[in-house]
């Protein structure tokens, strides 16, 4: 008698209590989310609330956009073929096969936002700039970018050109079928773009209840990964928890500070990298995007423990750094 031998996302679908692996964004809400998150966390006396504010208008833009009949380009069935073959991401970002509609996505968010309130004269001559260069130099930013080559990146255009990236690629993701995201070599990037996740959360509901999953920076696709694991080198060596507490309580104050805190730093010692991860049951509101963006004092404390970030945010590039191989992820 014949059998047919099932494929890994066959096998989870017909088992109900599988950890699902993958969590793809919802088109009408993966923005719209990130911006209230955004609003939320800027009116906590935070020390770049008018910057969050800015991103909030940007996240809002880009929610306008991909709600508003947007499509990108779908992959051939040959990429996915070749990709499932190889266990390589169904997408990559750094394939250098991208969308060229993403050159018209950006000139829609810079006009959405500045209609949206005026700006300041350095945001205005930097929307003038942006949309005054040709499409070559903006693919060659968007290069480097994704191949994160700092030295080659304007890190004030980078988060309006990322966010125009993300639109693309959310847009792809979302309607991707779960069952066809290859397993990939390395876990600490996502199996639908290849890029590195901003960070992760320990989520509450339904089949998600307690479980770890990573965020991509770009399509905002997540992914499962054991807790007390490093994200960025795979160790389960070395690995440490962060938090802020009160700086004048005692000792067992900020411990249990520490302990109860919704946002805490996850740091290895193998690489001497860290990645931030939120506890959902903690703080039902948190977005890994914009809770990591709007935390840029744990940043500081990590440094000052001689920590580096395993990736940037991708709206908050660093004026000079390297990879997490070497120098990379360093505060911003």
């Amino acid at each position: 008698m014949a059998q047919r031998i099932l494929e890994a996302g066959d096998i989870e679908s017909l088992d109900h209590s599988a950890i699902p692996r993958i969590r793809t964004p919802e088109r009408l809400v993966v923005f719209a989310a990130r911006a209230a998150r955004l609003r939320q966390l800027a009116a906590l006396s935070n020390p770049i609330a008018g910057y969050l504010r800015l991103m909030a208008v940007l996240a809002d833009a880009q929610q306008a956009v991909i709600g508003g009949g947007f499509k990108a380009q779908q992959p051939s069935a040959e990429l996915i073929a070749s990709a499932q073959q190889h266990s390589m991401p169904l997408i990559p970002a750094l394939s250098g096969v991208r969308d060229p509609a993403w050159h018209a996505v950006l000139l829609q968010l810079l006009d959405k936002v500045q209609a949206a309130g005026p700006l300041t004269p350095p945001l205005e001559a930097l929307f003038t700039h942006l949309r005054s260069l040709d499409q070559a130099t903006l693919d060659a930013q968007a290069d480097a970018i994704f191949a994160q080559r700092f030295d080659e990146i304007d890190p004030a255009a980078a988060p309006f050109i990322m966010a125009a990236l993300q639109v693309v690629w959310t847009d792809l993701a979302a309607d991707i079928d779960r069952r066809e995201v290859p397993y990939i070599e390395t876990l600490g990037l996502c199996p639908v773009c290849g890029s590195h996740p901003v960070a992760s959360m320990v989520r509450v509901g339904g089949q998600y209840d307690n479980y770890r999953y990573l965020q991509c920076g770009l399509c905002a696709t997540e992914w499962h990964m054991v807790r007390s694991k490093c994200s960025n080198c795979d160790s389960t060596k070395g690995i440490a928890y962060h938090a802020l507490g009160s700086p004048d309580a005692d000792e067992a104050t900020r411990e249990a500070e520490s302990k109860n805190a919704a946002l805490k730093a996850e740091s290895c010692d193998e690489c001497h990298t860290y990645r931030k991860i939120g506890i959902q049951s903690k703080d039902y509101d948190f977005e890994p995007f914009a809770d990591d963006l709007a935390s840029l004092t744990l940043d500081l404390l990590m440094g000052a423990e001689g920590y580096r970030r395993s990736s940037p945010h991708p709206w908050l590039w660093p004026e000079q750094a390297g990879t997490a191989d070497d120098s990379a992820g360093e505060s911003e």
